[in-house]
């Protein structure tokens, strides 16, 4: 069978119930409480995932062994428009570092730091 690069993606964060909020109220999504099968102590809220369908789900994770931060792998998250999302990135605690733009055949792109410091992007292929 022939797969994606991503299967699934953890995004660090130090405050959970802050996260959380940011990126609910980013996305418009309900995050999930979700659970380690192998370590008790780790809180994990997942991002909505149907995990027959295309594209990799993903969570994010609270752990005392691992922490968020700058330079690390960028998740672009797949949406319709990024100018929506990024429109809200800023009310909702985060910052917008590179604001929507194109990357030719590609579509658009929007890059973003959330209150964790976690570097994440926007991707779409509308461009208005």
């Amino acid at each position: 069978m022939k797969q994606n690069a991503i299967g699934w993606f953890d995004i660090y964060v130090n405050d959970m119930d802050r996260a959380a909020a940011f990126y609910q109220t980013v996305f418009t999504k309900v995050l999930e409480d979700m659970i380690d099968p192998t370590d008790s102590n780790v809180l994990m809220k997942s991002f909505p995932t149907d995990m027959a369908s295309y594209g990799a789900g993903g969570a994010l994770v609270q752990r005392e062994d691992l922490s968020p931060g700058i330079g690390g792998t960028t998740i672009y998250f797949g949406v319709d428009d990024c100018a929506n999302e990024e429109s809200r990135v800023n009310d909702a605690g985060g910052q917008v570092i590179r604001p929507k733009m194109s990357i030719g055949d590609y579509g658009w792109i929007s890059q973003c730091l959330d209150p964790e410091e976690n570097m994440f992007g926007l991707s779409s292929m509308k461009k208005r």
